[in-house]
């Protein structure tokens, strides 16, 4: 049976996508689509053949839209804020600095703390907004964090969650 995991955006289907490859190598039988934004769930589940399994992966705020569009709870899996909130708290702020710095953007979020609006801020809320703020930056992060910083050990809780129901529905 083919299953299709419905992520918001195209950071989620690459952070997703690239831990199952991790983990198993390869993503046979489960396919991972960025929807374009939590609202276009129902029209995506609306397109879904009756033969496929369907999970969600989304942000707290965007719970409501995926279980009145039908997805059972445990086949939902909720990030607190959103992925990247989730991939620098497992992380850890000291190694997203380090994957900030090899990519070559540590300037720039050092001048982005100096800013009015985010000085004071908790630094792993000044990352999650570096990492949403540049054109191309989320997807391009969750690549790197979920490829290269993220320990298997620490994988974020939503994520475990669908991995385990990925095994379960595999087997």
């Amino acid at each position: 049976m083919r299953t299709v995991v419905l992520v918001e955006g195209e950071s989620d289907r690459i952070a997703v996508e690239t831990l199952t490859l991790r983990i198993d190598g390869a993503l046979d039988d489960v396919e991972i689509v960025s929807m374009g934004g939590a609202t276009n769930v129902r029209a995506f589940l609306s397109d879904m053949a009756k033969d496929v399994t369907v999970l969600g992966l989304c942000d707290a705020a965007e719970a409501p839209l995926f279980k009145r569009a039908g997805i059972a709870a445990t086949d939902c899996f909720v990030c607190v804020a959103d992925l990247e909130d989730e991939l620098i708290r497992s992380v850890g702020v000291d190694v997203v600095l380090d994957v900030v710095k090899s990519e070559g953007h540590l300037r720039s979020f050092r001048t982005m703390q100096k800013q009015p609006a985010h000085r004071g801020r908790p630094v792993e809320a000044q990352l999650r907004r570096f990492i949403g703020s540049h054109s191309g930056f989320k997807p391009r992060y969750a690549r790197r964090l979920t490829e290269i910083a993220l320990d298997l050990e620490r994988v974020p809780a939503p994520l475990q969650s669908l991995r385990r129901r990925l095994d379960a529905v595999r087997s």
